[in-house]
């Protein structure tokens, strides 16, 4: 299947208010597609009706052959969904946590396989609410991968989290692309969309306004006579940064 998700003139509305209008694009098998666009764009919503956790007004989702709108339970079974904010039973223990989300889905989970994939094999025994904010992201996209989705779903996913945090999920973020699940995520970080993502579409105003690879459209740009006011380095003040405290992780 060359395209694992098509959405074809997506709509939403509130009263007279139109969230998203007309949305269009298609996601290949095994590409990371990224969703860019300023607050209030429409991208939450869109991705929140392709999930089926909203319901769709007008035009169509389909997902690995399903029918969104006519078949949101099957959907739901074969995709993975990490929330722009997620929350969990503080009390529990992150082994039993993903037991009881892998029995959601009839599986039975490999949790020490999971944890040592998002760098928590240590903190299987651990509470929830012991855990830092980078930690808990990667949690919640270990929870996000339980029923090995097809699709996996991950709306600004590194938002708030220290430089290590934000380049260590970005390593999970592509080795779960080669282990041939397709990513779908949301961005505010134009570095993150221009290193991860094979394509991006830009949303304003509800409407996708270009659509194509992060190199295409800078290309695009530069034709028209952009110029930064600013020379561009090789290296940024970030890299500077993690040249100077390092990769590792700060869990502390």
């Amino acid at each position: 299947m060359k395209y694992v998700l098509e959405v074809k003139n997506l709509k939403k509305r509130y009263g007279s208010i139109t969230t998203v209008d007309g949305v269009s694009f298609s996601v290949k098998t095994g590409e990371i597609f990224g969703i860019l666009g300023p607050n209030g764009a429409g991208k939450t919503t869109t991705l929140e009706m392709i999930e089926a956790l909203r319901s769709i007004d007008g035009g169509t989702a389909t997902l690995a052959g399903l029918d969104v709108a006519e078949q949101p339970n099957r959907v739901k079974e074969i995709i993975g969904v990490q929330l722009q904010s997620s929350s969990f039973f503080d009390n529990l223990y992150l082994g039993e946590l993903l037991r009881m989300f892998g029995g959601l889905y009839s599986q039975q989970v490999d949790v020490a396989r999971l944890l040592d994939e998002v760098q928590l094999g240590d903190k299987i025994k651990s509470q929830v609410g012991t855990l830092s904010g980078g930690q808990k992201q990667r949690f919640s996209v270990a929870a996000a991968l339980v029923n090995n989705p097809k699709i996996l779903f991950l709306d600004e996913p590194t938002t708030g989290l220290d430089p290590q945090s934000r380049r260590n999920l970005w390593e999970l973020i592509q080795n779960i692309r080669d282990k041939n699940i397709t990513v779908v995520m949301t961005t505010h970080y134009m570095e993150e969309a221009e290193l991860l993502c094979d394509r991006v579409a830009v949303m304003d105003k509800g409407k996708i306004i270009a659509l194509d690879t992060p190199d295409k459209l800078i290309q695009d740009l530069l034709k028209k006579g952009f110029k930064k006011k600013k020379k561009v380095q090789e290296a940024d003040l970030e890299d500077v940064f993690i040249n100077l405290t390092g990769k590792e992780l700060r869990e502390g």
